[in-house]
């Protein structure tokens, strides 16, 4: 019996040292340097997001923070690879919209949006806007529908098939019940530039290239898709403004971590970017990139995903859209 009682005591000491240990390697990180996965390539709006948090990251952790672009298939690429990473805190990785898109876009992905990672943090986000060339007369989205309804001709750019301002569009001309026709291209860039050119009359992009042009006189702005007006536009009126509600759709920059990452390390990624998030030059820095300040809680975080897997995952169903 004492030999019994003797080894649960062990195993029980045994425990409590390996939690303690545990507990304490949470407490230390992190100890060496982080990967972060970005996956697209280098230059976009993720890529230059996820490298001012990296950033700061490296100067609070006094650990580097690495950004690690693996691009390809729409971001699943790197979301595969992140998923199927050590839950240890020591990969973690910036994703946009594609996260919340991809499932309902892609007959399969390499990735559980519920349950493969763990939401950190939505750390910024940019609403699409959309706009017209000035040659067309409409001035708001209801005399933009009103033209449709009257048998103009409609069609609208957008950055590519299964992007949120394509998706945008999609779901405008559902709620107005319109003829619209979406002209993906390769890019808000040539999106952009063919709205610019009246090669399209209509386009919905990311804010970021788009502003540029409308300050310019170049575009006409009718409506923005966030849940409130953009500082970057405040005279421009949100889609629920313009009449249209349940239209909120902003191209999100959120940072995950593997499923099974502990919860220390979780809120310690979590602090990190809600003071960074408040210190001037990072605003300023994002403002400058088109982007709103959010650093959102991983409980609404978690919140906002489940909201827009399904919301997205209607409308590709609806619309019979299919990745490319």
């Amino acid at each position: 019996m004492k030999t019994v009682l003797g080894g649960i005591a062990a195993a029980v000491v045994w425990s409590l040292g390996a939690a303690q240990g545990a507990a304490a390697a949470e407490a230390k990180y992190p100890t060496r340097p982080v990967r972060m996965i970005v996956p697209f390539a280098p230059g976009g709006p993720t890529d230059v997001i996820a490298r001012v948090v990296a950033q700061k990251l490296s100067e609070a952790f006094h650990e580097q923070v690495v950004v690690d672009n693996r691009a390809g298939a729409g971001g699943n690429i790197g979301m595969g690879l992140a998923a199927n990473s050590p839950a240890d805190g020591y990969t973690i990785i910036m994703v946009s919209s594609s996260y919340v898109v991809n499932p309902g876009l892609y007959a399969q992905v390499p990735y559980d949006p519920f349950k493969s990672f763990i939401p950190v943090s939505n750390v910024a986000a940019s609403p699409n806007v959309f706009t017209v060339h000035p040659s067309i007369p409409a001035k708001t989205m209801q005399e933009l529908a009103k033209l449709a309804a009257e048998g103009k001709k409609l069609n609208v750019g957008t950055p590519g098939v299964g992007t949120t301002p394509d998706l945008s569009a999609e779901l405008f001309k559902m709620t107005a019940k319109i003829d619209l026709v979406r002209v993906p291209f390769a890019g808000a860039g040539p999106a952009v530039t063919a709205v610019i050119g009246n090669q399209v009359n209509v386009g919905c992009t990311a804010l970021p290239p788009t502003t540029p042009h409308i300050q310019g006189g170049r575009l006409r702005a009718l409506a923005v898709t966030g849940a409130k007006r953009t500082p970057t536009l405040p005279d421009v009126p949100t889609m629920a403004e313009s009449g249209y509600k349940g239209q909120e759709a902003d191209t999100l920059q959120g940072l995950l971590v593997p499923a099974g990452t502990p919860r220390p390390i979780v809120m310690r990624l979590h602090e990190e970017i809600r003071k960074m998030m408040q210190q001037k030059d990072v605003q300023e820095r994002v403002a400058g990139l088109g982007f709103d300040v959010v650093a959102s809680t991983p409980e609404q975080f978690a919140a906002q995903v489940k909201v827009e897997v399904d919301k997205w995952g209607k409308v590709i169903k609806a619309a019979g859209i299919k990745a490319d």
